[in-house]
């Protein structure tokens, strides 16, 4: 009987990994449903994971959130218009160009011919299916409302990624800037204050103790650079391999959660993504405690993720949500209150849409605010650094015509 690596979550924050004996792969995860455990990747003994396999794919093959959001939308559109699961999923394997996503498309096909249900085939591609997708996919299956489900996933998504490309367009001019001032510094030091010094050495003057510091500096650039690009690799290595840890990566978000311009922007940005993903999922009838776990996963924040956890224990433990979050320093009073005043009602989803939709019109604006600072403050540095390079350069100038004088 062959034996299956499997990877399970028991709760937000606690992954069980292990081996498991079985006849074939979808009875080790009826196995693992049974025992009550959201299946993160169950795969063989030796034979290599999808997720692994995933990894291996080149950056200009991955699969796009938009990628995933025109599958949804296509998928639903063909499974309204009376086509079957397979038939459906054939067309949309023709009509890809995404290299990595056809072939995932033909996985999950092959999948679902042999009987099993599209949630569990789009749970062996992780990496492209989040937990969220494979829940509300396996609701709509239960609920017999599965094309409802894409149409609505579809909608989530695009959501999402109106959010993405929101920030990546403010980030644009700012990073544009950054790469055009630290090209413009590092030609002044390498090319320009060489020549300059060689012209000032030949006079045989002292230097003013700028210039000296800017001389120092560009021999360090100009001889050693593969010092500075060593040790910046290394820094980078090491903030990411710390990063990875637990304990590391709490310590940075909760950093991050300090810092004056960007906290209020990723509280309302985490805070928005966790409100409309548990009510779309509790809106589908997917359970309480599953949809917390699955949020869990969908939030970036370390420490916003740990307060969720808190939200979970609470709601095992036969309280409420609200009661969880109370006296949470992450979590906005208003946000619990409206929470507290949804779960009293019995109208929890109608709330968290509430305060999706607020917390999104309130990281627009945070976004526009923190983007119409950042750039005075970018050009401000910028010009401060090259301000005291072009000032450097020019003092010996301004001594020699004192002296001449």
């Amino acid at each position: 009987m062959p034996k299956f690596l499997y990877e399970v979550k028991k709760s937000p924050t606690e992954v069980i990994k292990g081996v498991l004996v079985a006849d074939t792969r979808n009875s080790a995860i009826q196995k693992m449903d049974r025992l009550g455990y959201c299946v993160v990747s169950i795969d063989e003994e030796g034979v290599a994971s999808n997720a692994a396999a995933d990894k291996k794919h080149h950056f200009f093959d991955r699969v796009s959130l938009k990628n995933v959001t025109n599958f949804t939308r296509q998928l639903s559109d063909l499974l309204e218009s009376g086509l079957t699961i397979v038939k459906a999923l054939d067309i949309l394997h023709n009509q890809t160009e995404n290299k990595r996503l056809k072939n995932i498309i033909a996985d999950i096909q092959d999948f679902c011919i042999g009987g099993n249900p599209l949630s569990s085939a789009l749970a062996r591609h992780p990496r492209v299916f989040s937990d969220l997708y494979v829940s509300m996919v396996r609701s709509g299956e239960t609920g017999g409302a599965l094309e409802n489900i894409l149409k609505r996933l579809s909608e989530f998504n695009k959501k999402q990624l109106d959010i993405q490309t929101k920030i990546r367009t403010a980030l644009a001019y700012p990073i544009l800037m950054s790469v055009v001032g630290c090209a413009t510094i590092i030609v002044l030091l390498t090319f320009v204050m060489p020549k300059m010094m060689v012209m000032f050495g030949d006079l045989g003057q002292a230097l003013p103790l700028p210039t000296q510091i800017l001389l120092g500096i560009s021999y360090i650039i100009t001889n050693y650079w593969w010092v500075v690009i060593g040790a910046f690799f290394i820094i980078a290595i090491s903030v990411m391999k710390i990063y990875k840890t637990k304990e590391g990566r709490l310590a940075i978000d909760r950093l991050k959660l300090k810092l004056p311009l960007v906290s209020q922007l990723i509280k309302k940005v985490e805070i928005a993504r966790f409100s409309r993903t548990l009510a779309t999922l509790l809106n589908n009838g997917v359970p309480i405690l599953e949809s917390l776990r699955v949020v869990s996963g969908t939030v970036k924040n370390a420490v916003i993720r740990q307060e969720i956890a808190k939200a979970y224990t609470a709601i095992r433990e036969g309280s409420t949500i609200a009661k969880g979050f109370y006296n949470s320093k992450v979590i906005p009073l208003s946000v619990v209150n409206m929470i507290s005043i949804g779960e009293e009602g019995g109208h929890l989803e109608k709330s968290l849409f509430k305060i999706a939709e607020a917390s999104e019109e309130e990281s627009d604006e945070a976004i526009k605010v923190v983007m119409s600072l950042l750039e005075p403050i970018m050009i401000l540095v910028l010009g401060v650094i090259v301000g005291f390079i072009v000032i450097s350069m020019l003092l010996p100038i301004f001594e020699i015509n004192f002296l001449m004088r």
